[in-house]
């Protein structure tokens, strides 16, 4: 079991990097919180939410992962179209992954000041990556440029 955790966080890990080649993630959900923390210069109560974000979004993760082990699990896979049902099973899951990483990042955002969404914003143009877009319900500009 501990074999199948290994290979489950490696490809969560995979999933969120592939994810970050063409969105800017933050990765609220990532291991990393304290680099977000320092980065940003979050307050104590920025800090409260993404703690307790990041909590949410393991629970709802494990969903999703316990749904990759089950499927790596018992999925056959003696054939190429064995194979490839599977590869197709797991993108969908690791879809769903990508957008709920998504999802808590948006929220960190939205709770951004408009200097921190400036900070993030040049930090994503920099390392040639897409910001996300916050909703219109935000405090922080949409096109800050």
């Amino acid at each position: 079991m501990n074999t199948i955790h290994t290979i489950i966080v490696f490809f969560i890990g995979a999933l969120i990097a592939n994810a970050q080649d063409r969105d800017c993630m933050l990765g609220v959900g990532g291991s990393d919180s304290e680099t977000i923390v320092q980065v940003f210069q979050l307050n104590k109560d920025q800090i409260g939410k993404m703690i307790e974000w990041r909590a949410e979004f393991e629970v709802s993760s494990r969903v999703y992962q316990d749904e990759i082990t089950k499927l790596f699990d018992t999925h056959a896979q003696s054939s190429s179209e064995d194979l490839q049902t599977l590869s197709n099973k797991y993108r969908v899951l690791k879809d769903k992954i990508i957008a709920l990483s998504k999802e808590y990042d948006e929220k960190l955002l939205r709770i951004f000041n408009e200097k921190q969404y400036q900070r993030y914003y040049e930090l994503c143009k920099e390392a040639g990556r897409n910001p996300l877009q916050v909703t219109a319900n935000s405090t922080v500009p949409q096109n800050p440029e």
